[in-house]
């Protein structure tokens, strides 16, 4: 019977650094954004819905999505956010159902790192939720060195999330990234091990 284990965490909480670990470590680990970015490229199944839902505005010259008019235009619009993520989360659904049915048939463990997994009501698919946790302080720091926003943008990106707080109390293992990579990986060591040694 294989474990499944669900990664999540705030916007530049340091997700990708515990995914690259895992994966060197040998783990398969399903990453949601990159399957989104498949499913909204050109031809995509996600493309031509969103297409369909929100015009061609949102395409750029190459008639691809233009992600960052997109993103500007759900962000300040709660209405259009709504509409875009239910419409998102039933094909992402279905595709994130077929990865993880076949991972079930091959890995002992293996981990999905979706970013709204507690958002969009991931909980039940897994084992355990482990959450990477950053002081807000640094991950607005991150998020406007990483992507170029304003503390306001930044802020708003955040807050569109649930609050830390609350995530922490719905997780079953916590990974703090507010300190050294080496202090990150050992914790993931230690999980990886509990987490075998229950095989």
């Amino acid at each position: 019977m294989s474990k499944i284990i669900g990664l999540t965490g705030g916007i530049a909480s340091g997700k990708s650094t515990v995914t690259a670990y895992l994966r060197q470590k040998g783990y398969q680990v399903v990453d949601a954004d990159q399957l989104v970015h498949s499913l909204q490229a050109k031809g995509g199944l996600l493309y031509q819905a969103l297409i369909l839902a929100f015009g061609t505005g949102i395409l750029g010259p190459d008639q691809e999505l233009d992600r960052p008019k997109f993103a500007q235009l759900i962000f300040n619009d709660p209405a259009a956010r709504k509409k875009s993520a239910d419409l998102q989360d039933r094909i992402i659904r279905q595709e994130l159902i077929k990865e993880r049915d076949r991972l079930a048939q091959e890995e002992d463990i293996f981990f999905m790192d979706l970013p709204l997994l507690f958002e969009l009501d991931y909980e039940d698919w897994f084992d355990e939720i482990w959450l990477v946790v950053l002081d807000e302080d640094q991950q607005l720091q991150r998020l406007m060195a990483r992507n170029g926003y304003s503390f306001d943008q930044a802020q708003k990106r955040i807050a569109a999330q649930l609050p830390l707080a609350k995530k922490i109390r719905l997780a079953d293992q916590l990974i703090d990234n507010n300190g050294s990579l080496e202090e990150t990986y050992a914790q993931l060591d230690q999980q990886l091990e509990r987490l075998k040694a229950q095989l």
